[in-house]
């Protein structure tokens, strides 16, 4: 049994890793300031004999070095979380995001840890591309626009980490997430999913960003944290960076309709500048589609449950909270 320390991991994805770390027969113990996360989360596993939660900030050095006692591999899963977040507080993004990456990478490298960094699709910018490779260029706008801190952030995280790979040995690999979707996701960050299904439920309307026709691809957390965990446990993935999601894209109008199909056919959609939506400064990304060559190389397989699947699963989550199912 390998013990596991996971960052941020009272929120969505944290919680699911948390899981299925326990399921494998591991050793887990969970730290989150529960600013974005949530402790009802963790709520099938808080009583496990092989779980331990603790209620604390990554941007503490003191307690991450108690943290990190005793860990076999660390899986960095908090950062900053969600558009909305980021633009509304880029100061925030910044710190979270790049101290503390640094001061895990010091004590995994002292301490001899393996050490998975989640990262994000954000790093790519708004690169022209069809469909993104890990190798590609990453394309920011400017400085004046907050809404480029969180995948700038993010690819100092991986810098970061690779330096501390080429430099002193580091047992790491990066995952740059695409979109994961689920159940306990919640939508008042910006997630597209849970806010269109709550909407739909409410009666409507469902309110689309812009004109809808920004595509994204939307990968089951089960699946994408199945993968996370692979690789982290797989020698070949040392070093390396990887995309993690769906390459199966849709509108985002498109999925506006799909949803409502789903919950409830009388909904309409209502469409929001996004000038409304966030701000003046804000810019958004037309298309975010992964290469998951490298991933399916690597791993042998890919995320393949279909969009379909997925919203009827978070549909049912969602109408069970509601006393609905």
């Amino acid at each position: 049994m390998s013990h596991c320390l996971v960052t941020g991991g009272a929120g969505f994805i944290g919680s699911h890793l948390c899981e299925q770390l326990i399921q494998q027969g591991q050793q887990v113990t969970a730290v989150d300031d529960l600013s974005t996360g949530f402790l009802q989360n963790l709520d099938g596993i808080i009583d496990h004999p092989h779980f331990t939660f603790r209620t604390g900030s990554i941007t503490d050095p003191v307690l991450m070095a108690e943290m990190v006692q005793g860990i076999d591999t660390i899986y960095h899963m908090a950062a900053a979380v969600g558009v909305k977040l980021v633009a509304d507080n880029p100061v925030r993004t910044i710190e979270t995001n790049i101290y503390p990456t640094e001061v895990l990478l010091r004590h995994a490298v002292q301490g001899g840890q393996k050490f998975f960094l989640a990262s994000t699709s954000e790093v790519y910018g708004k690169n022209p591309k069809e469909r993104w490779t890990e190798e590609d260029d990453l394309h920011f706008g400017p400085t004046t626009r907050p809404r480029w801190a969180y995948g700038a952030s993010k690819a100092i995280d991986e810098f970061l980490a690779l330096a501390y790979h080429q430099k002193y040995g580091l047992d790491v690999r990066i995952g740059r997430f695409f979109n994961v979707v689920g159940p306990r996701q919640v939508g008042q960050y910006g997630m597209v999913i849970p806010r269109f299904i709550d909407q739909a439920l409410d009666g409507g309307p469902v309110v689309v960003f812009d004109d809808g026709s920004q595509v994204r691809c939307f990968g089951h957390v089960d699946e994408i944290v199945g993968c996370v965990i692979d690789l982290t446990n797989l020698d070949a993935a040392q070093g390396h960076v990887y995309n993690i999601g769906s390459d199966e894209p849709v509108s985002i109008r498109g999925l506006a309709e799909a949803i409502i199909a789903k919950v409830n056919p009388e909904v309409k959609i209502d469409y929001l500048p996004y000038n409304q939506a966030y701000n003046e400064d804000f810019e958004d990304v037309q298309r975010r589609v992964p290469d998951l060559g490298r991933l399916t190389s690597t791993l042998g397989r890919k995320p393949h449950v279909k969009l379909d699947a997925i919203l009827d699963d978070i549909i049912a989550y969602k109408k069970k909270a509601r006393g609905l199912a």
